[in-house]
């Protein structure tokens, strides 16, 4: 089979804009990223997969010192203009090793971008290179289970490769993922040499405006919905 890719570069921009202000990332995935992270005061933080810069500058509002990479030109094209021209933003790739040397931060936030991936493996053992001993990798990817509500004929527990259309701002794409169960997850993680210290399945932000909240939510029915699983993950 051959690999599919999701090529931000086209379209950098009309994901940047809908990152803005979406349910699912300004609401959703971003304030528990920055709730896991807690009081960043002083701490050096790696962006791992950056994109336009929102988490970074959240973070870095918040007295992180921050340092950003992403594969994508464009996205950090965009990050530089949120951020400045003088941030510390790298153009790499998770899949091959980083340009940072040994223990360089306290902790790397990796927001939605290891679900690109078909192996776990080398990327988490690179960001366990440039963590400090004790650092923490914080990180969201799709929530495994809701494979079985968008593919319920799909093998849950299979490692397999999907994409699905998108619309953002108006603006169509098409994003490529790889699934992989729970378990899978989990074990990756420990292979990597890591301690599962949080699992994370939020409620939107109490800021979230009512017009953006699902109908069950507002109407009291439930309290929260599936869409990222978030992780902490401590270095040994």
């Amino acid at each position: 089979m051959k690999t599919k890719t999701s090529n931000y570069d086209e379209f950098a921009e009309s994901y940047s804009a809908e990152n803005e202000s979406s349910l699912l990332n300004a609401f959703y995935e971003r304030p528990a990223m920055i709730a896991l992270a807690g009081d960043v005061a002083g701490r050096r933080i790696l962006d791992a997969g950056c994109g336009s810069g929102p988490l970074s500058a959240a973070l870095g509002a918040g007295g992180a010192v921050m340092t950003g990479f992403d594969s994508s030109p464009a996205m950090l094209e965009l990050a530089r203009r949120r951020l400045g021209a003088t941030a510390d933003l790298h153009l790499a790739d998770l899949g091959k090793p980083l340009p940072f040397a040994d223990s360089s931060f306290d902790d790397v936030v990796a927001s939605l971008v290891l679900h690109y991936l078909e192996d776990w493996s080398a990327p988490l053992t690179e960001l366990r290179r440039v963590l400090k001993p004790g650092g923490r990798l914080i990180l969201s990817v799709n929530h495994p289970t809701v494979s079985l509500i968008n593919h319920p004929t799909e093998d849950y527990f299979a490692l397999r490769q999907y994409s699905e259309d998108y619309e953002f701002d108006g603006e169509p794409a098409v994003l490529t993922f790889w699934h992989r169960p729970l378990h899978a997850m989990m074990n990756a993680f420990t292979a990597a040499g890591y301690r599962i210290a949080t699992v994370s399945e939020p409620a939107p932000s109490p800021q979230t405006p009512p017009e953006l909240l699902p109908p069950r939510i507002l109407n009291g029915e439930r309290t929260a919905f599936l869409s990222f699983i978030f992780f902490v993950l401590e270095a040994g």
